[in-house]
């Protein structure tokens, strides 16, 4: 089964692409929220920081915005720098999934055939 109608297939109305997206924004929003509790608690564990202090830290870095706190231990720096590299690609994967109906919806509308000259 295909998650995307094909060019040959008619375009699904409104309502059903509402649908789609709702499904997709649910599916990239839980994906976050897996990444910021994996990142909070890594923070609090490796960094032992505050669980307030942890999430903050989590956010920042997971949103593109860099730490709060130094990071004081060894371990706490190696689980900065391995969920940053983490979150750069966690966060690319959220918008790329957040936009991949909408991006088949114009390529569907259009039939844009990127074969054809």
């Amino acid at each position: 089964m295909n998650a995307f109608e094909r060019k040959s297939q008619p375009l699904i109305s409104n309502k059903e692409f509402a649908i789609r997206m709702a499904v997709y924004f649910l599916f990239g929003m839980g994906f976050l929220f897996i990444s910021l509790g994996i990142g909070t608690s890594g923070y609090a564990y490796f960094a032992h920081l505050s669980f307030v202090d942890a999430f903050l830290n989590a956010a920042m870095i997971l949103t593109g915005m860099g730490p709060v706190n130094r990071m004081g231990t060894t371990e706490g720096k190696l689980f900065a720098a391995i969920y940053a590299i983490y979150s750069g690609v966690a966060f690319l994967t959220f918008v790329a999934v957040l936009f991949t109906p909408i991006y088949h919806r114009f390529l569907h509308k259009f039939h844009l055939d990127l074969d054809e000259k």
